[in-house]
């Protein structure tokens, strides 16, 4: 159904889950009822997507320490508003997506239930939460230095454009990638001060990294998007897609390989190959989502995608030994 501006219906707040939202998750289980439609719109009950846009931070952080060699306790801070920014921010664009894809949802069969849709939410409703959940975002950003507010304020730009992406271009995963990775700019800046050209790297190999794991996703939706005339690689690809997330993958590792050569030349030949070792352990993830991709298994893509989060976190440990070494 399109939405109106129009009161909901009485208990059209407590409606059901989403359809693809993790099973039995914090929202519908403890979330106060008159929030939960809210929580559902900023996918606070599928958590992977604030996952994917967390690390690339965490993964920026980490190697501008091991750059210039500095850990103090701003940078604890840093790494905790990252995560809560990362929540809200993310929940902020999923809630314009959905109000600029309020007549697209409806005809998905994976979307019809968000809540603007279903009309859980308004499309008033929707965008005072988009606005409630931008400010406290920008109140944390206020604490990080001038030139990485600066950066979190251009990151507005590919984040208001992305919805549109698929109307008109084969690669919207291209947009949400540069979205979905400037954290990994941001969380540099905000260390060092100024940006330097390995966050410029990472940035380019998360965004390869998205293609790779978006594209996944995006074949869930590759029959329902050809009906309405959405775009994505998925329907672009089609049954070559194998060979283009071996593409991506390859691209992906090599540039946080370079990346994190750039970062950590200067420091001890076993702080670098830690580092490394980082990053092949991340390639060797996404190989083995590679090997398991199948285009006719819907459930296994989503499987596929949501193991995204533990190819992002496998550099972690990697790259926080590598400062002590």
């Amino acid at each position: 159904m399109t939405p109106t501006n129009e009161t909901p219906e009485p208990g059209r707040e407590s409606l059901g889950t989403v359809a693809d939202a993790v099973k039995g998750n914090w929202v519908d289980r403890l979330a106060p009822a008159p929030l939960r439609p809210y929580l559902r719109l900023s996918r606070a009950d599928r958590p992977i997507g604030t996952w994917l846009l967390l690390l690339p931070c965490w993964w920026g952080l980490l190697l501008a320490m091991l750059h210039d060699g500095r850990a103090g306790w701003h940078d604890l801070w840093i790494f905790v508003g990252c995560g809560i920014g990362a929540f809200l921010m993310r929940g902020a664009g999923c809630t314009w997506n959905d109000i600029t894809d309020r007549n697209i949802d409806g005809s998905v069969s994976r979307t019809a239930s968000r809540p603007i849709p279903s009309g859980a939410v308004t499309v008033t409703q929707a965008l005072a939460w988009l606005v409630l959940q931008a400010l406290i975002a920008f109140c944390i950003l206020l604490t990080f230095n001038w030139a990485a507010i600066l950066m979190g304020i251009i990151s507005l730009a590919p984040v208001c454009i992305y919805p549109f992406a698929k109307r008109f271009t084969w690669w919207p995963q291209i947009f949400l990638g540069l979205a979905f990775n400037w954290g990994a700019l941001l969380a540099w800046v905000a260390h060092t001060g100024r940006l330097e050209w390995p966050a410029v790297v990472l940035y380019i190999g998360g965004i390869c990294w998205t293609l790779f794991y978006d594209t996944i996703y995006a074949h869930q939706d590759a029959e329902d998007d050809a009906l309405i005339g959405v775009k994505s690689t998925a329907r672009l690809f089609g049954t070559e897609s194998p060979k283009w997330l071996r593409r991506f993958l390859v691209l992906a590792v090599l540039l946080q390989m370079v990346a994190v050569i750039g970062a950590v030349v200067g420091a001890s030949p076993v702080a670098l190959l830690v580092a490394l070792l980082g990053t092949w352990a991340f390639g060797w993830h996404m190989h083995w989502q590679l090997s398991r991709f199948d285009l006719e298994d819907d459930a296994r893509q989503l499987m596929l995608f949501r193991s995204n989060r533990d190819a992002g976190l496998l550099p972690l440990p990697f790259f926080a030994v590598a400062l002590f070494v």
